[in-house]
């Protein structure tokens, strides 16, 4: 075991920026473990976190404002490196004594930066040459703190990046994390590497001899339940505690009715056929499709599934008996999200991972992925040898096609979806692009179109094409895949699927919009 693996550490404050997870992703992408935790985690934990250095988020506030975030000023006499980024600089200026003011121009968006010296943060990058960096700012420093020197500026910021390198603080007032400022990993490296001292030790390899050591210690014996939906963190999570404990784990695949065409008999034929898992799955397509009768709520339909989910899974668990464990697929981003200081989420992956369950079922949780990010889980999903086609799965909802399906779910308006899905995925695939975006699927809308087959009036379904690029579901853009592609797609779905003669495809953002349409 890697015993050391979690002891190159850098400490991520949020002060509430919508890039704070991109700057943690940024970090660990450079094999450096790192942890986000509020703004105003307490020093006593922060000592014993024991970072070897700490990274200041940006953040939404005024330095000035009434009720403007300030973490413990303890940081600064720790002896270790900061790096204040965009709120976090300002935060760094106001209280090593320097003055931030607002700006006379907002400056948001690319800007041109020149670097002035070219040690520390900006080793490696030419002098007095201009560099790209992202911009989103109001307020900006007007005096730095005494012993602190310009490290680069810009038109509307003449402290673009300052540091009092003898104290190892640093500041700067774009953000190096998002991929407008082409250089932004370079700059975090040297900050990582140059200036922290830290070892590129975090690797999934390490990550997950350890975890199997870990639970092996923690489980002992004891049996453990775990759903199994086929998606990327359950099938990993099974497969990862598989490798532990071996027959000591069952798996509870539910058929709601509303997974996509052949996903249940391939999920059994992976886990049951080829890893030999102990899986039990439950059809209950019938016992959901009646429950969602008549119902076109959105919220209502989830409501529906989370709740007969859960009397179905308890059910199932029951059966089995004398589980003192259930595994959960929770992700890093489940965890910054339930501990944010803006306040929890109000539903957490609530439909996803069989929440609420420990509760009704007296069972302890073990959360094997917690402490990665969705590309790591994809990492150890490789590693434990999964198959590719099955790790790098795009995601897909809890609901399942119940939230595609606009109106009232039946079986005929289910069948038409999954035969449209089924031809979206094929194309997808067979441009290369399945992998390149970050979903890609159909809609059936609860509207009917005119159209002409043959010498025939029709008054048929329309289907809605959805296919979006993002990095973490947090924000996500149309993706611009080649009209060939779009052609192929629509004249499959019109010719081949009964019922359709309409296709549309979506072209909005989130936000506005979100990527699910219900």
């Amino acid at each position: 075991m890697d015993i050391d693996l979690f002891k190159e550490k850098i400490l991520i404050l949020d002060f509430g920026s919508q890039y704070t997870q991109l700057i943690a992703r940024r970090v660990r992408e450079a094999k450096v473990y790192c942890e986000i935790h509020p703004f105003n985690m307490d020093m006593g934990a922060i000592k014993a976190f024991s970072p070897k250095g700490i990274i200041l988020s940006g953040g939404p506030a005024s330095i000035y404002d009434a009720e403007a975030p300030f973490a413990h000023e303890g940081i600064f006499h720790l002896n270790i490196p900061v790096l204040g980024i965009c709120y976090g600089m300002q935060f760094l200026t106001r209280l090593r004594g320097g003055v931030v003011a607002q700006s006379g121009d907002r400056e948001y968006g690319n800007a041109t930066m020149t670097v002035r010296d070219d040690r520390d943060l900006f080793r490696g990058f030419e002098k007095d040459e201009g560099w790209t960096v992202w911009m989103s700012h109001g307020d900006r420093i007007e005096r730095m703190p005494d012993g602190f020197e310009v490290l680069a500026s810009s038109k509307n910021s003449p402290v673009a990046a300052m540091a009092d390198a003898s104290r190892r603080f640093f500041g700067v007032q774009f953000h190096p994390e998002v991929a407008h400022t082409p250089e932004g990993t370079k700059i975090l490296a040297n900050f990582l590497f140059h200036i922290c001292g830290c070892a590129p030790s975090w690797n999934m390899s390490s990550f997950l001899r350890r975890t199997v050591e870990t639970l092996r210690a923690q489980l002992g014996n004891e049996r453990v339940i775990c759903g199994l939906s086929g998606g990327v963190d359950s099938s990993v999570t099974a497969v990862l505690l598989h490798e532990a404990i071996h027959d000591n784990l069952s798996c509870i695949l539910v058929d709601n009715g509303l997974l996509r065409k052949g996903e249940a008999k391939k999920v059994v034929e992976v886990f049951q056929g080829y890893y030999g898992i102990d899986l039990y799955l439950v059809d209950a397509s019938g016992h959901f499709l009646g429950s969602l009768e008549g119902v076109t709520d959105p919220e209502e339909k989830r409501k529906i599934i989370g709740r007969e989910f859960i009397k179905i899974f308890e059910k199932k668990a029951s059966e089995l008996g004398s589980a003192q464990y259930l595994a959960q697929g929770t992700l890093y981003p489940d965890v910054i999200e339930s501990v944010s200081f803006k306040g929890p989420s109000a539903t957490i992956k609530s439909h996803h991972n069989v929440g609420g369950l420990p509760e009704v079922m007296n069972l302890k949780l073990v959360e094997p992925l917690r402490e990665l990010f969705k590309d790591e889980v994809r990492e150890v999903g490789i590693e434990l040898g999964l198959p590719r086609e099955l790790v790098m799965r795009q995601p897909f909802p809890g609901p399942g096609l119940a939230i595609r399906i606009l109106g009232e779910i039946t079986d005929e308006r289910l069948a038409i979806l999954r035969a449209a899905d089924v031809i979206v995925l094929d194309e997808i695939r067979m441009a290369g692009l399945y992998e390149k975006v970050w979903q890609s699927f159909a809609v059936l809308l609860p509207v009917r179109t005119v159209g002409v087959m043959g010498d025939e009036r029709t008054y048929e379904n329309v289907i809605a094409v959805r296919v979006v690029d993002s990095l973490d579901a947090m924000t996500a853009d149309w993706s611009k895949i080649p009209y060939e592609v779009m052609g192929r797609i629509s004249n499959r779905i019109i010719n081949s699927v009964k019922g359709v003669n309409r296709v549309v495809y979506d072209i909005s953002s989130k936000p506005p919009g979100t990527i699910e349409w219900e």
